[in-house]
């Protein structure tokens, strides 16, 4: 399956970058901050890859998809999106920008902070992957533009397989640590909090740096710019589907996840739409 699997993917040389519509992106200030942010993010996701493949060392199993499909499609995502920013933002120093993000995030990015134990640790990759494909799908409902559609559709179907990978593992585990739901409810909740991140935070003030210097140390217009990006993913949302993809891990009973839908559903407007 996996061999099929890499054989399947999609490639970057698959997006035809010269049918850009660059009238209905270029003059888009919000959409670029959108999509320069979370090229950042990805193109790091090599140093959560480590991570993750020391935290979890003896189960090949992981480790080898960790590696050989996790791994190598989130830096597809960072490659594409930022070959998406050089085509439309020519003028924007990508590449200094980032150097000065990836000093700062490589700091983030510490075993230590992973949860306590494996099974936790795949119900929060759980919530990020949720977290991930409900932002991309927003993001291409937020636009027009039809490569920066296709562009973040097909990342969004990457973010749900890879839930459905760590799921499946998170099933196993779960099995092995006999955890109980209300273990599983806490972590979905810490994680779902912690979805606005210093991690965005840490992209976005990177990207004002370079792209309006001057603007740096005003944190009111960082902020606006984050509630601006905010307002965005906020208009462009799939709150069913991404419950479901949250509500999942607890595996409840069908007449108590009815009951309890509603003030999750609260509580994940309130996450997602603050």
């Amino acid at each position: 399956m996996a061999s099929q699997e890499a054989e399947q993917h999609w490639k970057i040389e698959d997006l035809d970058f010269s049918r850009i519509a660059l009238d209905k992106v270029r003059p888009d200030e919000n959409l670029f901050y959108l999509v320069t942010s979370a090229s950042f993010v990805e193109s790091g996701s090599d140093l959560y890859t480590h991570n993750l493949v020391d935290f979890f060392r003896g189960d090949d199993e992981v480790t080898d998809w960790l590696s050989n499909h996790w791994e190598l499609e989130e830096l597809q995502h960072g490659r594409a999106l930022r070959a998406y920013v050089r085509h439309v933002w020519p003028e924007f120093e990508w590449d200094v920008a980032y150097q000065g993000f990836l000093e700062e995030y490589a700091t983030y990015c510490k075993v230590e902070l992973l949860a306590p134990t494996r099974a936790l640790e795949m119900t929060a990759r759980c919530v990020v992957e949720t977290g991930t494909a409900t932002y991309y799908r927003a993001m291409a409902r937020s636009t027009d533009e039809p490569v920066l559609q296709d562009l973040a559709t097909r990342i969004a179907t990457d973010e749900v397989n890879h839930y459905k990978h760590f799921y499946r593992f998170f099933r196993r585990y779960r099995e092995q640590e006999r955890l109980g739901r209300l273990r599983v409810m806490g972590t979905i909740g810490r994680r779902t909090l912690e979805l606005k991140s210093e991690d965005a935070e840490c992209a976005i003030r990177h990207v004002v740096k370079t792209r309006s210097p001057g603007r740096a140390a005003d944190t009111a217009y960082v902020q606006q710019l984050s509630a601006d990006m905010n307002s965005a993913i906020r208009a462009n949302l799939s709150p069913g589907h991404t419950l479901k993809m949250l509500m999942r891990p607890l595996e409840l009973p069908a007449k108590v996840q009815t009951v309890i839908q509603y003030p999750i559903m609260q509580f994940m407007r309130h996450v997602f739409l603050r």
